[in-house]
Order: structure tokens, then sequence, then C-alpha cells
């Protein structure tokens, strides 16, 4: 108790104009704490991840769209925000709970601090926590509804979060989906949208040398999934969530790749159904929300974890070499084992409680994992399914 409050103590001494502020649960647990970035009440789903570095990528990563994050390493912001390391053009978490957050970042990459990028993008941090407590807390009683406010007592945020849309019931993949195709990477700084005419499936000089051209349905995806795919030689077309079966063919691609995103995967039937109409037709690949829909599309079921899986240390077991190895994940939902039907088997498994991790089908070329098998943050030692992904679209090809 009394370094949980020096530690809070510390951390106003660094900003004196911090305003009081609490994290109230929906089961009326209140945590007070500080104020930094944005002034401002936000809700969404309070989650944990046990990540050490890389909340920075976190924040971007819109897997974590309408949830508060609660990192449990306990000083965040000490190396400060970077120009290279964003997941997304935006902050994608609707809040941030820390234990002590750093205002005077020390790295050679930093162009600003944590408290100015939640401020430029509109979200509120809340510093001077026991996140450990928080945590502890989570895990007994599953994730929940939460809210952060300096604006509101207790009692008023109790009765505003009460009115509020539980995070299962939100279509947030359609919040942090692309409005229109584009290619990765683009010849200027940021990606270009692409005209109709472009997106004809064709290379687009003579000469150029042939690559394997893949799609990705964008869920929720993060940069590195694109930045490892355009290093291993891929022409890549990214391709919003709503778009059909015949759209994603009509680009003649290699395979098509089914990305990570948040939320509920039963609330997305009618892009289950597209990737039912893919099936069979081009290599497919799923990662994390991708995984669980194309489950779903050959006739599994999912299921909600009690307060999932985030963080870079997941042990995971491929079946077929009896390989470990420690996964970067993010998820609150995992396919159910017992369900697996139409030709579709576990391919991985995860090592703390079971759950299925990967899945392949007997006869036809789809592969998918529920980890992050990109990183960012976490280990790289799983970006070998991208190539094996890969080869299955050349042998596909071949044939």
């Amino acid at each position: 108790m009394i370094l949980s409050t020096l530690l809070v103590i510390l951390s106003t001494a660094k900003n004196p104009m911090a305003r009081r502020a609490i994290l109230l649960l929906e089961d009326g647990s209140v945590y007070e704490g500080y104020s930094f970035g944005a002034d401002t009440t936000a809700h969404g789903e309070v989650i944990f991840d046990t990540g050490m570095t890389g909340y920075q990528e976190m924040l971007t990563d819109p897997s974590f769209a309408g949830q508060i994050l609660v990192p449990t390493y306990p000083l965040i912001g000490n190396y400060g925000i970077n120009d290279s390391n964003s997941e997304s053009t935006r902050v994608q978490v609707r809040g941030l709970a820390v234990r002590e957050y750093c205002s005077q970042p020390s790295h050679w990459q930093s162009t600003r601090t944590l408290h100015e990028f939640l401020l430029a993008h509109g979200i509120p941090g809340i510093s001077g926590l026991d996140t450990r407590a928080l945590t502890r807390h989570l895990r007994l009683e599953g994730a929940m509804m939460g809210m952060i406010t300096s604006e509101m007592t207790s009692e008023e945020a109790s009765a505003a979060l009460r009115t509020i849309p539980r995070y299962d019931v939100m279509a947030l993949v359609r919040e942090v989906s692309t409005e229109r195709p584009y290619e990765w990477p683009a010849p200027g700084p940021a990606a270009a949208p692409l005209t109709p005419s472009d997106l004809n499936g064709e290379e687009r000089c003579e000469g150029e040398q042939k690559q394997s051209h893949i799609v990705v349905m964008d869920l929720g995806l993060k940069y590195s999934m694109l930045r490892i795919l355009a290093q291993l030689g891929c022409r890549i077309t990214i391709v919003p969530c709503a778009a059909s079966a015949d759209e994603v063919l009509a680009l003649r691609p290699d395979g098509i790749v089914l990305s990570p995103g948040p939320g509920n995967p039963d609330l997305l039937e009618d892009i289950t159904d597209t990737v039912r109409e893919l099936v069979g037709r081009k290599p497919l690949m799923g990662i994390c929300l991708g995984h669980q829909l194309i489950g779903k599309a050959l006739g599994a079921r999912t299921f909600k974890l009690k307060f999932g899986h985030r963080g870079g240390n997941h042990p995971v077991r491929d079946l077929s070499t009896g390989r470990v190895s420690i996964t970067a994940q993010n998820h609150g939902y995992a396919v159910d084992a017992d369900t697996l039907t139409g030709g579709l088997e576990s391919s991985h498994t995860n090592l703390n409680d079971g759950t299925v991790e990967g899945l392949r089908h007997l006869d036809l070329p789809i592969l998918s994992v529920q980890y992050h098998c990109e990183g960012a943050p976490g280990p790289l030692d799983n970006t070998y399914l991208f190539e094996r992904f890969l080869e299955m679209t050349r042998s596909v090809k071949e044939n």
C-alpha cells in the first residue's frame, strides 16, 4: 500500500496538472489514479496484456478496438513513441490503464511522449493504478466492461456504464477495416487507394518479375503482417471486409489471407459466408479472427474465453512436428475443438489451456493459426508459417 501511494505521488509530481481519475468496472470495482493523455471519458472491455515491451504496437493494433488496455508491465512510456512501430494509422484502444506512466522517455528514436500520442488521438489514460491487483481481479472474474473518467463520480459512471452496449455485441471489424482497396507497399509514404481499373489481377508493367499475388481481407490487419509478406516478395492487395467473393476472385490472387481483427466472430455471418464461398477456390490462410472465420465457414463453433490470451509469452505446440513455440497472442475467442468438421483438424494447441491454436484441412489448401505469427510485439519464430502458405500457393499454381 505504501509503495502504491509513493508511485502515484511520483507519477503526479512529474505532471502536477494531472487530474484525479477512476477506472470503474461493471461489477462495481473502482481503481483510483491520475489522468494523462486526453482528459475525457471512455468505455470498453477491460483486458490485460502480459507483453513487457511494445506498448506502441498494442495501442495501434486494430484487434484492441473497443477495449481498455491494461499492460501488466509496471512502467509504460519509458521509451516514448517513434515513427516506425505503429501497426495502423491511429490509436485503436478506447483507453489505457497503467501502473506508472513515464513522462520523460529516453530512446534515440523517440519523437514524442506517450501522453502526447494519446492526446493527439483523443484517448484517455489513467496511471497510478495497482495493475497487479486489477489483473488478478480480471483473471478471477473474467474480462468485463469498464469506464475511465475524470469527469464523473463512481456512481455517475456506474449508471452510464449500464446503458452502454457490451463488447460482445459491437461489430468492430467494420469500424477498423479499410473502406477502399489499396496495394502494399505504396509508392508514396501512405498506402495509395486504387481505382477498379487498377485491380484487374494483371502484372502492371511488362517485364516485371513474377510475384505471388496475395489478397488480404482487412478485418483489422496489422502493418507488420504486410511488411513480412512484402519481404517475402509478394505483391499485396488489401480489400475491405465487405468485399464479396467475386470481387476478391476478380483480382486473380494466388492466395488469400484473412487478417486478425477485433470482436465477436458470431457477429460476422456475412463475412463468414464470403469465406465459405472462397473455400476450395484459392489457397486460404487465416490469422486470429481470420482463423476463427475459417473454422466457422466449415461448420465449427467459437466461444468466448474467460479473460483471453494477450501477450508475447504463450506456448503453442505444432502437432505435426512436436515443436513448441513461444507466441504472441491477442484474442478473446477461440474455436471449439469438439465442433471441428468439414475436413478440418487441429494443427496447433495451446499448452496453457489446451485450446485450438491452428487448423489445417485434410484435402484443401487451407491453414490457419490463432496466434499472431507476425509478432509485433512478440517473438518472430513463427514467420515460417507465411513461407509455408506461399509454398502452398505455388504448389496449387503449378498444378
